[in-house]
Order: structure tokens, then C-alpha cells, then sequence
């Protein structure tokens, strides 16, 4: 039997903490950050948390669950 692959782009872009939460980097943070403002851009800093309805499928992309 061959090994099971986790998703590569998943792996990149999720992180799961010693509590189980699964955590990842919020989006448009990139480039033209001129016209966001400061509250918008202090707020993407933040680590995002995936919602319970995404986890499951978030596990499974990174073959943490069946």
C-alpha cells in the first residue's frame, strides 16, 4: 500500500496548537496597504483560527483525521 500524501498547499498555510485549534495567517496583508487602515491592518496580524465547521476538512487536508 502506497503512503497517503498530506495536501502540500495545506501544510503551508495551516497550523494546528497544542490545545487542537488549528490556526492560519489572514489574508490581504500583501501590497497596497496604503489605502487599509491601521485598525484593518492590526487586526490581520492576528493569527486566524479555523471555525468548527471548516476543522474537520481542514484535519483532513493535513491527514490528522480519516
Amino acid at each position: 500500500m502506497p503512503k497517503v500524501k498530506t495536501n502540500s498547499s495545506a501544510k503551508k498555510r495551516f497550523k494546528v496548537t497544542g490545545t487542537g485549534e488549528i490556526t492560519f495567517q489572514k489574508a490581504f496583508k500583501r501590497h497596497i496597504l496604503t489605502k487599509k487602515s491601521k485598525k484593518r491592518k492590526r487586526a490581520m496580524r492576528q493569527k486566524g483560527l479555523v471555525d468548527t465547521t471548516n476543522k474537520r476538512s481542514v484535519l483532513r487536508l493535513l491527514r490528522l483525521r480519516g
